[in-house]
């Protein structure tokens, strides 16, 4: 998957760039996929690839066994019925001229649930499920409500149509530390009860930790590790990784941390070769020339790196260099299947 766009500047000729370049994963049903890496790294522009808005500049996205970039009106409309999502700032999600109720219902209107006595027993129950009482904010607009309780009428509005994906995008980061931990605590209780896959986009490993079973970084518009949540919080294999869990606090990472070199580049002009080498301490010269592709060093654990962080039993001898990428799996939940074949599906 790729996602160019224009940069246009008054008096400036206008620049192509891509957002998010050559990129390839899927998420399994019931599985969560955090999405970590700092602000501005294409987190964000995957999510909207996903959703058609805008759709991806090239490659395919696989949802049910359908690419949606191929799909268009009402055909797209209807595949995209399974797939919801929740934003980071709950007010500007919301419709503030309306009740938590109609906000809530909303998605089941899109559907054609013309039946008043379903659609309330609906959202009741949805409600519920998030932690609110109908009687006490169901008439409430989301002036009268927290930045928490928004949140909780966000993630109800996106599972009352009964998805199997839900995209989380930094659902958490605008919220206080307290009431963090309560919502990703429905996240977590709401995926055990609906068996809902979530794509979950934030800038915090400890997040991504604590909620995902896989865990893709991403840097300047490319995956640089994917792999199992504990494992990479265990022992990250890719420098920036390894650096991203050095910057939390008591974190049981890595042995060997890793500090950050000079300001991040623009994504705009990105370094040739490996575009985390200009920050890298271990960077050598055929990192600056050449591009490192996806290797899977372990069993699902996937690394872009020309001198990674070998675990303990470990070799460079032992990776499989450039393997062929696995077909991917229609069946699963969501799957972004890239146009180069020399990276990972």
């Amino acid at each position: 998957l790729s996602q160019e766009f224009t940069l246009k500047s008054k008096g400036v000729r206008a620049e192509r760039f891509y957002a998010v370049k050559d990129v390839s994963f899927s998420i399994r049903r019931g599985e969560v996929l955090a999405i970590v890496g700092e602000s501005g790294c294409g987190k964000s522009t995957m999510a909207r690839s996903v959703l058609q808005m805008p759709r991806p500049t090239h490659g395919e996205v696989w949802f049910r066994g359908v690419d949606l970039a191929s799909l268009r009106g009402k055909q797209l409309q209807q595949a995209m019925q399974g797939i919801q999502v929740v934003f980071q700032d709950p007010f500007a999600s919301l419709d503030p001229r309306k009740r938590v109720v109609d906000l809530v219902a909303e998605p089941l209107d899109l559907q054609g649930v013309d039946s008043k006595d379903r659609r309330a027993h609906r959202v009741e129950e949805v409600l519920a499920s998030v932690g609110l009482d109908i009687a006490v904010h169901g008439h409430r607009r989301p002036r009268e409500l927290s930045g928490g309780q928004c949140q909780r009428v966000a993630i109800a509005r996106a599972i009352i149509a009964s998805p199997s994906l839900v995209i989380c995008d930094e659902p958490v980061a605008s919220l206080d530390v307290s009431v963090q931990a309560q919502i990703l605590n429905i996240f977590e209780d709401l995926r055990t009860e609906l068996g809902l896959a979530y794509m979950f986009i934030t800038h915090n490993l400890a997040v991504a930790h604590h909620l995902g079973d896989r865990i893709a970084v991403i840097y300047l518009g490319r995956l640089c590790e994917v792999g199992e949540s504990d494992a990479i919080y265990r022992a990250p294999m890719h420098p920036y990784s390894a650096a991203l869990l050095s910057s939390i606090p008591d974190a049981q990472g890595a042995s060997e941390q890793i500090r950050l070199l000079g300001d991040p580049a623009s994504p705009v002009r990105p370094p040739s070769g490996c575009r985390f080498h200009t920050r890298c301490p271990r960077k050598e010269e055929v990192c600056s020339t050449i591009e490192p592709q996806l290797q899977e060093i372990q069993p699902d654990r996937w690394v872009a790196c020309h001198f990674p962080l070998f675990p303990e039993g470990v070799t460079k001898a032992s990776i499989a260099t450039h393997q062929p990428a696995p077909e991917p799996d229609v069946t699963e939940a969501v799957g972004l299947t890239s146009v180069d074949p020399d990276v990972m599906n």
